[in-house]
């Protein structure tokens, strides 16, 4: 017998929600750039079927296993596939994973329900992360880059920041649904890839990286952030590990931030251009909410969300403005406006508008009262942990993802997919 089944069917419908998202960023993609379907929609199969795999096999274990040291958890606690080869149900479907005890209120998730709602997580973020690969490189190299994110450069800050043993985690770093974990660090990593594809064009005779126009797809465009939307509803509220009232409230904080991030970001650029923004800002919009309120969803009252929303979207329209003038890199989708900016924001806006009532309730009682709600000196050090994070977090994810890319371009003998340069080249070379 499961030990709380409307705890654990509520986290699978959540994880299976989660993982609609990935194949919903591959829309995202097609929507915004009109390209053709097969490889955007190939690579995000690819990343959840190596997502389950090695996450299964041992990136699960490192992220959420007991650390050592606080730095990485225990690659073969409970046996590769945390233990679910058993030939008893004691593996995967009966025993209670050593997380969900008393850290999260006896919710009694069984090990395979936690397996997949965390999966899905690392699934997404690298679906993030394959956005700015756009047609530039080969498969090969990110079916590569694709395996060192799941076993290493994603689940290191997991264990930090997620896993009660992790080091972040004791100092007092709390990051709700992953907006360092998941958007930040997907940011990072992007970034990373960025400069390296710049580093080849370069070398190619490019004198600034080849541009993604936006060429936009409407249908494909509506279907993903109503996808997303939805997705969204299990990667917020589902995080609370729990169907409980809080649980709804996390549904409320976060539509409500998603929607008043719309309204923000179309306002904003109807008063910058004077003419109508379009369903790209609208979508923009969504996801910016989405975002931002992802870190700190468990943590305020719906009015802290209208409030996180509305602020949103200002941000996002000049954060794409001004990341949008370097010619050296290609963003056409707005990884590092949204992702980047977005759940950098959110993470620190903790420190700003946790109410400890809304905290306690979703397992962070040791969050103090916000600045803006009387937190004081306590809430200043909260502030300063979370930076922190930011710091250890982009520092890590960046250079890891830069160095596994570099090793895999040297391997490959270039990662750039040659056919979408060779035009270029030749119409666009650098003079001596």
């Amino acid at each position: 017998m499961l030990p709380n089944l409307i705890n654990d069917l509520w986290v699978l419908l959540a994880s299976l929600l989660v993982f609609t998202m990935t194949i919903s960023v591959g829309f995202l993609e097609i929507g915004e750039l009109n390209h053709k379907l097969d490889r955007s929609l190939y690579k995000t199969l690819i990343i959840t079927g190596f997502s389950l795999f090695f996450m299964g096999l041992i990136g699960f274990n490192i992220a959420f296993a007991p650390t050592i040291g606080g730095v990485i958890g225990n690659p073969f606690y409970s046996n590769i596939f945390m233990g679910l080869f058993s030939t008893n149900l004691s593996g995967g479907l009966s025993g209670v994973f050593w997380l969900t005890g008393r850290n999260f209120f006896d919710t009694g998730l069984s090990t395979g329900t936690y397996f997949l709602f965390e999966t899905a997580f690392a699934s997404v973020t690298l679906a993030l992360v394959g956005v700015v690969v756009l047609r530039k490189m080969k498969m090969s190299a990110f079916i590569l880059f694709s395996i060192i994110y799941f076993i290493f450069i994603y689940t290191l800050p997991a264990a930090w920041i997620w896993n009660p043993t992790g080091w972040l985690y004791l100092m007092g770093v709390r990051d709700f649904a992953g907006g360092l974990v998941v958007h930040g660090a997907a940011g990072f990593a992007a970034l990373a890839i960025l400069v390296r594809i710049w580093q080849e064009e370069k070398k190619k005779g490019l004198k600034q990286s080849k541009i993604e126009h936006a060429s936009l797809n409407s249908g494909w465009l509506t279907l993903a952030i109503i996808l997303l939307w939805v997705g969204w509803f299990g990667f917020n509220p589902g995080s609370e590990l729990a169907f409980t009232s809080e649980t709804v409230m996390v549904v409320i904080t976060t539509f409500l931030a998603a929607a008043s991030a719309m309204v923000s970001t179309l306002g904003t650029k109807f008063l910058i251009s004077k003419h109508d923004p379009g369903l790209i800002y609208g979508v923009n919009g969504v996801l910016m909410g989405l975002i931002v309120i992802t870190p700190l969803a468990g943590y305020v009252s719906p009015g802290s969300a209208v409030i996180l929303g509305l602020i949103s979207g200002p941000i996002f329209v000049y954060a794409e403005k001004l990341l949008s003038r370097p010619k050296w890199y290609s963003d056409p989708v707005g990884v590092l406006p949204g992702h980047l900016v977005g759940g950098v924001f959110g993470l620190l806006m903790i420190a700003f508008f946790t109410q400890t009532a809304f905290a306690t309730a979703s397992g962070a009682s040791n969050l103090p009262n916000g600045i803006l709600f009387g937190g004081g000196i306590m809430a200043l050090h909260q502030f300063g942990f979370e930076a922190f994070a930011v710091a250890v977090v982009g520092i890590f994810v960046f250079t890891a993802s830069y160095l596994s890319v570099f090793a895999i371009s040297k391997l490959l003998k270039g990662m750039l997919q040659e056919n979408e340069y060779t035009d270029q080249i030749i119409n666009n070379t650098t003079k001596p």
